[in-house]
């Protein structure tokens, strides 16, 4: 997958273009509006986590898995909540972007999502702990992809 990871990068935006044109055809399902504005609200959340996480990581930021060498571990602001908050953010603005859609395809797409993203970061989080010592304990303090729970 390269180097720096440049493969993960390729799949990803391969997984993007299969979800903003997944059929529309026989995927459409009756949702009260209600719900569609949550998964708006969704998608606006996910935003928002991308922009902490921009924050965050500062000069660290990256599009690839592999961490910038010689910078240091970020552990605060949203990342002390979850260790993964891009690929948190992606699995949520999926399940935002089916929900806001009515598609049963795009909600069904999030299941692939999430399972894209936690493959990504077990080779991500490889790197992490050779590049940082303090990896490991801060892996055991924070979950990976969902808050408090995974």
């Amino acid at each position: 997958m390269g180097k720096r990871g440049e493969g993960w990068i390729i799949l990803q935006l391969v997984l993007l273009a299969i979800i903003l044109s997944a059929p529309r055809i026989g995927g459409s399902i009756e949702l009260p509006s209600w719900l569609r504005a949550l998964g708006g609200l969704i998608i606006i959340a996910a935003g928002a986590a991308v922009i902490m996480s921009a924050l965050a990581l500062g000069r660290n930021l990256t599009p690839f898995p592999r961490p910038v060498p010689s910078r240091r571990l970020i552990t605060h602001g949203i990342y002390g909540i979850v260790r993964h908050p891009l690929y948190m953010a992606g699995i949520f603005a999926t399940l935002g972007w089916g929900i806001l859609a009515a598609n049963l395809i795009d909600i069904c797409l999030v299941a692939v999502v999430f399972l894209f993203f936690d493959l990504k970061s077990r080779r991500e989080e490889e790197w992490l702990l050779e590049a940082y010592p303090e990896y490991a304990s801060y892996r055991r303090r924070v979950k990976k992809l969902i808050p408090w729970i995974y």
